[in-house]
């Protein structure tokens, strides 16, 4: 495998997805790459955390701004297991990286695409983000119907 190729990254976001399921939080994960290295990694958090902002894309942002040393993150890629919503979204098009990559699409709440496009011809934005959707998209989709499939039984059993 190319160690810098999307698929590759993306795997390191689908382990962070993993970490999130074992936390039982909703499987995403996040990680920020700049010159061909993991500067920011992160899994949702937000039952962890009790923070609604708490998206496995927030934090990795935040933990890529600490290492880079600023806010801006140009010529960084976020690779993500799943579409941003508006939140993430608004915050990538702040933080300015270069690219997007993300596994599966969010047709109801996606706002790299799905939804809306928050990231990529908007005009009055200040920043515009190459994106690049499907990447490993069987394994984010798997993942995150296997979580929710899991929380369905669970409730079941509790509502019986």
């Amino acid at each position: 495998m190319d160690l810098h190729s999307d698929a590759h990254f993306m795997q390191q976001a689908l382990r962070e997805a993993h970490k999130a399921y074992a936390a039982t939080e909703v499987p995403v994960g996040a990680v920020v790459v700049y010159e061909g290295r993991i500067i920011g990694r992160a899994w949702n958090q937000v039952e962890t955390l009790q923070d609604a902002t708490a998206h496995a894309e927030m934090l990795a942002l935040t933990a890529a701004q600490q290492a880079l040393g600023g806010w801006r993150l140009d010529k960084c890629t976020l690779f993500v297991t799943k579409e941003p919503c508006p939140m993430c979204a608004g915050a990538i098009v702040h933080c300015r990286p270069d690219r997007v990559v993300f596994g599966i699409g969010d047709p109801k709440a996606g706002a790299a695409g799905g939804w809306i496009n928050l990231l990529d011809a908007n005009p009055p934005l200040n920043h515009r983000c190459e994106v690049t959707s499907g990447v490993l998209a069987e394994q984010s989709l798997e993942l995150l119907q296997s979580f929710f499939r899991e929380a369905r039984q669970k409730k079941k059993m509790k509502e019986s």
